[in-house]
This record gives C-alpha cells, sequence and structure tokens, in this order.
C-alpha cells in the first residue's frame, strides 16, 4: 500500500516575525491554501517558529513540499514534511 502525503504540511525552523498572511502567501503558488496557522506560546502570544499549512488537494501539498522544503525564508533554512504522516498515531480527526 502506498503511504499517502495527505493535505496538511508541518512547518519549521520559520523566522519569529512571520504572521499567518505570510505563511499563506509563501505556500499559495502551489494550490488553494486552506488554512495556514502559526503555533504560539499560550503565555507571551509571540509565534514559537513553527506552523501548518492545509491544502485542498494532496497533490498541491506534495508540489509546495518538494519547492519549499529546505528553501531560504527571511534568512532562514525552513523544513516542510508532512503533518499527517508523523502526527497520524495522535491525531484522530485525518
Amino acid at each position: 500500500m502506498a503511504k499517502r502525503l495527505g493535505c496538511k504540511l508541518f512547518v519549521n525552523k520559520l523566522s519569529f516575525f512571520t504572521t499567518h498572511q505570510d505563511l499563506k502567501t509563501l505556500f499559495s503558488p502551489f494550490g488553494v491554501v486552506k488554512e495556514a496557522k502559526l503555533i504560539r506560546d499560550p503565555k507571551t502570544q509571540r509565534p514559537k517558529g513553527f506552523g501548518f499549512v492545509t491544502f485542498e488537494t494532496e497533490n498541491e501539498a506534495q508540489k509546495a513540499l518538494k519547492a519549499m522544503n529546505g528553501r531560504f525564508v527571511r534568512g532562514r533554512l525552513i523544513f516542510v514534511e508532512s503533518a499527517n504522516s508523523q502526527n497520524s498515531e495522535n491525531d484522530n480527526d485525518s
């Protein structure tokens, strides 16, 4: 059985100055971004430097992953991977 990528990507090592809109704009050339979510510290509300991007289709997510993983954005080397494959044990709503 082939391993499915899923539509949700985990993006790590982002600049702490990245906004939700920046994240959405960064990934929108690869397809329809349904959601771009930055994870924030609950106490300070400052971004933690990682987030999730959800695409409409698995094909769009695959294109974004290939193009953006290991790319420099705002002077930082970011890493992109499938959120569904790593979190499938802990995330039952996928």
